[in-house]
């Protein structure tokens, strides 16, 4: 294994890093505090002087616009630019976006890439992913009910959906749903393209999240499909290959999760060490740096922090050279590791902050609230322990 950083990704690293630190966590401010369309235009303005400096899409496919980075590089990008809420809407690598992109260039046909694919890369439009429903477990998509059903030319879609993140703005969905109810388990469902101005599709709500609603990129949609009729040509691949598409869209996509998690640890560190040293809480002049208690937060953490790095990386690499299918045991790893590394660091440096921490004056209470749904998303803790622990015992067992 090596890890060794090429010389064109270290120029590439180090100018992330000092936009980031120039451009984009300045604008945490506006963020947390001020006008959202104010916002936006601040955010458009970064993301064209990342097109400047040819940093734009980067894990994205070199014909359609991107960097075409490989597993490592772009594990290496996520995390210089998950510092910051901002940071991958700024380089144009956003979920459900970088998502959608990957199983478009994978999986869609050259008409579906001319319409949908090259205007995602180019950040002239958004897009969600439509697959989890109120009413099934989501770590199980063996289980949806929404229903594709074939009719002439065309799919009439119904069914409920909700947290189709960033459905608020997007120009198309992709949709999970029922094509053959009779097929075998992983055969039954497709995904589909649906353009969200399609008659039928309907946007009932923004999901409130820990007290907030959000909009635009921050949302998560409940979303319903009544009669929602779209051509059959908007299919993603062959029909019942729903299940598949799905893994080849989740696997590498937890690389981009955990890098950007290792990117909030990174800086929820930062930020801990910085204000431990710098609060006196003692008439001696003592400070928060001088108690033990807190060398060992600091100590425990970096190791922590650096052994999921470490586990993520391998994963990547392992994906770069075999597969997401032979690094499955790597990526079930990784997802409930760093997870659960991220949201220590997050804790942590709260504590460290005392009232501080749980006030809207820095970005920790942000990530405290926006990043626990880590261990739900993209298949919770429990499943992906119970998934990898089979497949070890079972590989035990057969010997």
């Amino acid at each position: 294994m090596n890890f060794e950083v090429s010389e064109e990704m270290s120029v590439r690293l180090a100018m992330i890093r000092e936009f980031m630190d120039r451009e984009v966590i300045p604008l945490e401010g506006e963020m947390l505090h001020g006008d959202p369309q104010q916002l936006g235009e601040a955010v458009a303005a970064a993301q064209a002087k990342v097109k400047q400096m040819g940093l734009w899409a980067p894990n994205h496919p070199v014909e359609f616009g991107g960097l075409g980075l490989s597993m490592v590089d772009h594990g290496l990008f996520a995390e210089a630019v998950g510092r910051s809420p901002l940071g991958m809407t700024v380089f144009g690598t956003q979920a459900p976006d970088a998502g959608n992109i990957e199983i478009l260039h994978q999986h869609g046909t050259p008409e579906q890439q001319e319409r949908w694919l090259r205007p995602l890369v180019a950040g002239e439009i958004r897009s969600c992913f439509s697959m989890t429903e109120p009413e099934t477990a989501g770590s199980n998509p063996l289980l949806l009910e929404t229903t594709a059903v074939g009719d002439g030319d065309d799919y009439v879609i119904n069914g409920q959906k909700w947290f189709t993140s960033s459905a608020d703005g997007a120009a198309f969905a992709i949709v999970m749903a029922v094509t053959d109810p009779d097929a075998p388990p992983y055969r039954r469902s497709s995904m589909i393209i649906v353009p969200t101005d399609t008659p039928g599709f309907e946007l009932i709500r923004n999901v409130s999240v820990m007290g907030h609603s959000g909009s635009g990129h921050a949302s998560h949609g409940e979303v319903s499909y009544q009669s929602c009729r779209v051509p059959k040509s908007n299919l993603l691949g062959p029909e019942g290959s729903g299940f598949v598409i799905a893994q080849d869209r989740l696997g590498p996509g937890r690389i981009h999760h955990c890098m950007r998690w290792l990117g909030i640890a990174g800086r929820a560190f930062d930020l801990m060490c910085e204000r431990v040293n710098r609060r006196v809480i003692h008439p001696d002049g003592s400070s928060l740096a001088d108690r033990q208690v807190v060398q060992h937060w600091v100590a425990e953490l970096d190791a922590e922090i650096r052994s999921a790095r470490l586990l993520t990386l391998h994963t990547a690499w392992m994906i770069d050279r075999q597969g997401a299918k032979a690094a499955r045991d790597e990526i079930s790893a990784i997802k409930f590791v760093v997870a659960n590394t991220m949201l220590k660091a997050v804790d942590t440096a709260m504590q460290a902050h005392g009232a501080l921490g749980v006030t809207d004056d820095t970005v920790l209470s942000y990530w405290y609230r926006h990043e626990r749904a880590a261990r739900i998303y993209d298949g919770a803790d429990e499943v992906h322990k119970t998934s990898l622990g089979r497949r070890i015992l079972r590989r035990y067992a057969a010997t």
